[in-house]
């Protein structure tokens, strides 16, 4: 008897993988097209990933959650550039930060959507008890005064940067100073908040 064997449990895992990232890279590449805020249309992600509109519900059940399936995985992507991230001391990972946040803009204005959606499922820090640790280091070693509220510190400043990564191009306009050099300048002053924090001033 010819044909193909049945499939596997491996294969079907497979397929399966394949498939999620097949919609996971269509919605990104949608997202690179209109910008995040024209929502996700499931027609254009079959459409445009290929796969039957009914096999997205099945494997994600709404758009909320395939655009937080897609969040995720860019952020884990981005998070594998930089490895050495937890063994930086509290400045070095806050300047980082907002780096990441001027570079990210796209997942930034995702995971604001989700936000003010009241998406119960939006983790904006994923991975805070390895935050916690770097912190309580950070005390140990001095890199942080002994008195200071790091986990405040981390929320505030992790905030500052993402609102400002979302909001600068309406504040540039409203100020009047070209982008390139409004970025330049809430950099500066953000140093000099870090530096002030950590006593470094």
């Amino acid at each position: 008897m010819t044909g193909e064997p049945p499939a596997t449990g491996a294969r079907r895992k497979r397929d399966r993988a394949r498939t999620e990232g097949e919609l996971l890279d269509a919605a990104e590449r949608l997202f690179d097209r209109d910008g995040v805020l024209a929502g996700l249309n499931l027609n254009e992600v079959a459409t445009e990933s290929g796969v039957n509109r009914g096999q997205i519900y099945q494997m994600y059940g709404n758009r909320r959650t395939l655009l937080r399936a897609a969040l995720q995985r860019a952020l884990q992507r981005l998070h594998a550039k930089r490895p050495a991230h937890w063994n930086d001391d509290f400045a070095a990972r806050r300047r980082a930060i907002i780096r990441f946040a001027l570079d990210e803009v796209p997942i930034l204005r995702a995971q604001t959507l989700l936000a003010l959606d009241g998406d119960e499922d939006l983790h904006v820090f994923p991975e805070f008890d390895r935050t916690r640790a770097a912190l309580e280091r950070d005390r140990a070693t001095g890199a942080l005064p002994p008195d200071a509220d790091g986990e405040a510190l981390h929320v505030l400043t992790a905030a500052a940067s993402y609102g400002y990564a979302v909001m600068r191009e309406a504040a540039a306009r409203d100020t009047g100073i070209p982008l390139p050099e409004l970025d330049e300048r809430v950099l500066a002053a953000y140093d000099r908040i870090i530096d002030a924090v950590t006593r470094k001033e």
